[in-house]
């Protein structure tokens, strides 16, 4: 194999490692906002919101890590 196509191949490999980090940051948010609705139901309505930028903005951490990537393997 040439040694050009496995740099390739452990370079894309390196960069989804950021996938399996958003997903462990995923679940961090919502153990968080499911354990402070538990503690206090009031408050609900103002953590709820917040929770879920969360989730957005790490999603698209794990999109862009998922693009680079793509543009690794097959730019």
């Amino acid at each position: 194999m040439n040694s050009a196509l496995l740099a390739k191949d452990i370079g894309a490999g390196l960069a989804a490692i950021g996938v399996a980090g958003a997903g462990v940051g995923i679940g961090h948010i919502f153990a968080a906002l499911v354990n402070t609705v538990g503690r206090n139901p009031a408050a609900r309505d103002k953590v709820f919101g917040i929770g879920i930028l969360g989730f957005a903005l790490t999603e698209a951490v794990a999109i862009y890590a998922l693009l680079i990537a793509f543009l690794i393997l097959f730019a």
